[in-house]
């Protein structure tokens, strides 16, 4: 994903207010060498801040079904907080063993993603096919009839009210007694680790995937600097609805796709957790170093609040610039704290830095500077 120091003049990051094909305002030419570049000559302000905002909101609960769960969230560098998150542990009425986590990464302005965390499950709910007896098909047409019926709401409420031009990625799970149905639409992602090891992870919506890009051309549009005419930075989102104003086209054929792809995958004894996390996160680490980094943690810290957060500096750390969101959801199977990992641990950081003392040593020795 495109990428820019946080003391430069950048573009936000989802969507780029100009395109090299229709930029306003003049451009000059600047010679470097032999070689040539386009540079805006008007100033835009950098969606950055001088330094991070490295507040965190945390939370936790757990369900009657064994289900533990924490998340963190954190602004970071950016100018605005536009992620938005849902937990419930434990859904009501008839569905009391099942529970639904999501994030949403929002771009160009918040309302979409918070609309979208009070209101999506309704949306799924509300289309029937979610039910104690759970026939899989039936409940994976209900979540995608459920995103498609809360993108067209919003979309006659964004003709009629003053919103923003915002959208968003969402990435969630639903939980039953038996399945665990992952849900991606954009380039948030969700990942299952199993006996230590990924099993299963969301594949991330990109412009340039040939699925999406034949979509998006077939729509009439063009994939440029990796976006969506040259302006959005996935291709598929709810909200987004510049992307959307081809009546005669189906919402699934748009420039700019709401439908989620959706999978089941049946639950198993050896489950240890999941992880939820917008692409703040997945930015500055791998879904095999983000797993194996979990399942350390947890055999040396006992509050799962805490894990969240050091992913989170771990992320900026790293170099992550984004707004910062994450949820790890346990199962019974997870890796428990240990006095035995606690020990190793400790006396690896004894070793280290012991280590570290004596490179300072040394090179205090020979007169450098450590």
């Amino acid at each position: 994903m495109w990428r820019c120091p946080p003391s430069s003049a950048s573009w936000p990051k989802k969507r780029r207010r100009w395109s090299p094909s229709s930029s306003k305002g003049g451009s000059r030419k600047k010679s470097l060498g032999r070689k040539t570049i386009q540079m805006k000559t008007d100033c835009m302000p950098s969606p950055y801040l001088d330094h991070p905002i490295l507040e965190k909101h945390v939370s936790e609960g757990g369900s009657q079904s064994g289900l533990n769960y924490a998340m963190a969230s954190m602004q970071g560098w950016r100018t605005e907080m536009e992620d938005a998150h849902t937990c419930m542990p434990q859904l009501s009425g008839e569905l009391t063993e099942w529970g639904y986590f999501a994030v949403f990464d929002g771009h160009a302005g918040t309302t979409v993603a918070q609309y979208c965390s009070r209101n999506l499950l309704d949306h799924i709910l509300a289309t029937g096919h979610v039910k104690p007896n759970e026939e899989p098909e039936q409940v994976k047409e209900g979540i995608r009839e459920g995103f498609l019926g809360i993108d067209a709401h919003m979309h006659k409420l964004a003709r009629q009210d003053t919103w923003d031009r915002s959208g968003s990625t969402a990435a969630a799970v639903m939980i039953s007694q038996h399945y665990i149905y992952f849900i991606n639409c954009g380039d948030s992602r969700t990942l299952l680790c199993k006996n230590g090891q990924v099993v299963f992870y969301t594949e991330d919506h990109k412009p340039f995937n040939p699925r999406e890009k034949e979509r998006i051309q077939n729509a009439g549009g063009s994939v440029m600097l990796q976006r969506v005419n040259g302006s959005l930075a996935v291709s598929r989102a709810l909200g987004d609805f510049d992307f959307k104003e081809v009546d005669w086209r189906p919402q699934t054929e748009q420039l700019v796709s709401p439908e989620p792809e959706v999978y089941e995958l049946k639950r198993s004894p050896e489950d240890e957790f999941l992880i939820l996390a917008c692409d703040g996160v997945w930015d500055a680490i791998g879904n095999e170093e983000l797993c194996a980094f979990v399942r350390s943690r947890l055999q040396v810290c006992d509050d799962l609040r805490d894990i969240c957060t050091q992913v989170i500096d771990l992320c900026l750390y790293k170099g992550s610039l984004d707004n910062m969101s994450i949820i790890i959801i346990c199962f019974p199977a997870a890796p428990q704290w240990s006095q035995e990992a606690l020990q190793k641990e400790a006396e690896l950081e004894q070793h280290i830095e012991m280590k570290v003392a004596e490179i300072i040593h040394m090179m205090r020795s020979r007169d450098e500077d450590p």
